[in-house]
């Protein structure tokens, strides 16, 4: 089994830290389910600004607030307004890869969604993998 990367937003802004929260991540449902990260799911969770990476687990917020809230012990390794890149991964076998087309966001200052794409992975005749970034979204929606 390999760990492949199956989601991922990128540059999505902090908005709040909260110390004195249980844990997690909370983040808005409508980019969560664009992407495919669920709730209770755990992610990797890197900050642009200062290097930490930390992992924990998504909490859904308020549906188009674009929120990005740090809780618990986790609101230690940011700032608000600090740049993160959130990834959840999946385990699969080598002959799996080439099936998963992983979505990703970017994002503007304000969590808006500035570009939707998709990681392509394709296994040619001999064995070889080949990589892409595809705009839009696997299934031809953007």
């Amino acid at each position: 089994m390999r760990q492949i990367v199956a989601a991922k937003l990128h540059g999505i802004t902090v908005t709040d830290a909260d110390l004195n929260y249980h844990g997690s991540i909370t983040l808005d449902p409508d980019h969560c389910e664009e992407v495919r990260i669920f709730p209770l799911e755990f992610v990797d969770i890197w900050n642009k600004a200062s290097g930490a990476r930390i992992s924990t687990y998504v909490i859904y917020g308020e549906r188009g607030s674009r929120c990005c809230v740090l809780n618990g012990a986790a609101a230690r390794t940011c700032q608000v307004g600090d740049e993160l890149i959130v990834c959840s991964s999946a385990y699969l076998d080598e002959e799996q890869i080439a099936g998963i087309k992983p979505r990703i966001l970017t994002f503007n200052r304000d969590n808006s969604v500035r570009d939707r794409m998709f990681y392509d992975a394709t296994a040619q005749e001999d064995g070889a993998m080949t990589f892409a970034i595809r705009q839009g979204s696997p299934m031809g929606r953007s």
